[in-house]
C-alpha cells in the first residue's frame, strides 16, 4: 500500500504515513495500490488499473481475504456465497436460485461452478473483487 499524497510505502495497519504525516486514503496525487504518480482528476491508475475513488481503500477492512474466498467457494459455492463476499451479487443470486428453485437438483452444478471459481481464486486466477479492489494474501 501506498500514500496517496507522497506516494511513500506504507503498512496496511498505519493510520497515518510516516513520510508526509497526511493520514491514510487523504490526497489524490499517487496510487495506493502501485505507488505511481496519477492525474489528480484520475478515475482509474493508468499503471496498474485499479479504482481511484475516494470511497475504496487498499488494505484496512475494504480488501477482501482470497483465502475467504477461495474456501467460501469450494465449501458454499453452491450458495453462491463466495460471490456475495466478493461483491458479484448477480453471480451470486443466480448461483442461489439454482440451487433453491431446482428442489437441489441444480445445486450440482451451481456446486461446480462454486468450486471452479473457488479454485480459481486461490490459484490466482481470479485476483479482484466486484470493485476492482485486489485480493489480499
Amino acid at each position: 500500500m501506498y500514500c496517496r499524497n507522497c506516494g511513500a510505502a506504507m503498512q496496511n495497519e498505519s493510520v497515518f504515513c510516516t513520510s508526509c504525516g497526511v493520514p491514510k486514503g487523504q490526497g489524490n496525487r499517487f496510487c495506493p495500490n502501485c505507488g505511481k504518480e496519477t492525474a489528480q482528476e484520475a478515475v482509474v491508475c493508468i499503471n496498474c488499473g485499479i479504482s481511484l475513488g475516494q470511497d475504496q481503500s487498499i488494505g484496512g477492512s475494504m480488501q477482501k481475504s482470497k483465502l475467504a474466498a477461495g474456501l467460501l467457494g469450494i465449501f458454499l459455492g453452491s450458495l453462491g456465497v463466495h460471490n456475495f463476499y466478493l461483491g458479484y451479487t448477480g453471480k451470486a443470486i443466480a448461483q442461489l436460485l439454482i440451487s433453491l428453485l431446482t428442489c437441489g437438483f441444480g445445486a450440482v452444478a451451481s456446486g461446480i461452478w462454486g468450486l471452479v471459481e473457488g479454485i480459481l481464486i486461490l490459484t490466482g486466477s481470479i485476483t479482484k473483487d466486484a470493485k476492482g479492489i485486489p485480493l489480499k494474501d
